[in-house]
């Protein structure tokens, strides 16, 4: 894309920064959750950007983003922002900049990323009391190179690597949790199909320092195999299912800021995905979904 054609894109009345120049998928829940959580943290701010596939954003040297942005190997983002961190600080120490100058380091990451190969990077981060945001966006699974297996893929899902007609044996990884058991100065789960939920978290840890996780449960069409219009839909009944719980930890403290009642049988959200396609045909697994239910089942309970 040109200069001069990106430059007027932007400068389309209505058209958000993030609308000029990607080239994502049709119906991206990352890309969606990134639009709000951007929105709300305005363009102070300078994306550390996790090899994954919000990467595909940038076309060098342009990128859609109103603030900063760089790149970083997929294990290696929390180390960058520790150095972009650093680097402000010491212009601000200088007098170089002031404080209407400074920026917010934010960490974009994939679940490749932040629930694997960057996992060390960003526990090390958080010990450190790293002044940051890592924003997750969680499509359970590597999405950029074909939806292969990741720590995100949730118990049943059906992979291009999970050996097996009845789809991924082991379990998602509770990132949210390994978070909490850092004691950070905050962490909340989110996802796009729920706006304000998600706009009033982001501004929650945007008025505090030190390590802040915003989790984002990421639909994927290409992945999860479904429409993409039915994007939002598929979001909504992830958190009224009980699949994806709407949670913040601050002060100590975890709470739940929103409780699904009545709470839908989960088939209402596996049935929307062909990648749980096996789990209803050519014949219903109802052990299976039943396994998967008594999962969501139990979690409720504990948390009642």
């Amino acid at each position: 894309m040109s200069e001069a054609r990106y430059r007027s894109l932007r400068e389309l009345p209505g058209v958000h920064a993030l609308a000029a120049g990607t080239a994502m998928c049709a119906g991206c829940g990352g890309l969606e959750a990134l639009h709000e959580v951007l929105d709300v943290l305005g363009t102070r701010t300078v994306v550390i950007n996790a090899a994954g596939c919000m990467t595909l954003l940038a076309s060098y040297p342009f990128t859609p983003f109103h603030g900063s942005w760089l790149y970083t190997s997929m294990a290696s983002a929390p180390a960058g922002a520790q150095g972009v961190r650093d680097a402000l600080d010491l212009l601000r120490s200088r007098g170089r900049i002031g404080a209407d100058d400074d920026l917010t380091a934010v960490v974009l990451s994939g679940d490749g990323s932040a629930y694997g190969m960057g996992l060390s990077a960003t526990s090390a981060a958080i010990e450190r009391g790293l002044d940051f945001i890592y924003l997750c966006y969680d499509n359970e699974g590597y999405g950029n190179t074909g939806q292969q297996t990741s720590a995100a893929t949730p118990h049943g899902a059906r992979t291009p690597t999970s050996p097996g007609p009845a789809g991924h044996a082991g379990e998602k990884k509770d990132l949210f949790d390994v978070w909490v058991a850092h004691r950070p100065r905050y962490a909340a789960t989110v996802i796009g199909a729920e706006p304000l939920d998600l706009a009033r978290k982001v501004q929650r840890a945007a008025s505090l320092a030190g390590p802040r996780l915003i989790l984002a449960l990421a639909p994927c069409p290409t992945g999860w195999d479904y429409d993409p219009m039915h994007g939002v839909d598929i979001g909504r009944l992830a958190v009224r299912t009980g699949i994806w719980p709407l949670k913040e930890y601050v002060d100590g403290a975890v709470v739940h800021t929103h409780v699904p009642h009545p709470r839908l049988p989960v088939e209402a959200y596996l049935s929307t995905q062909g990648r749980f396609r096996h789990l209803f045909e050519p014949l219903r697994n109802d052990a299976l979904i039943g396994e998967i239910q008594q999962r969501v089942d139990r979690y409720w309970q504990n948390v009642g």
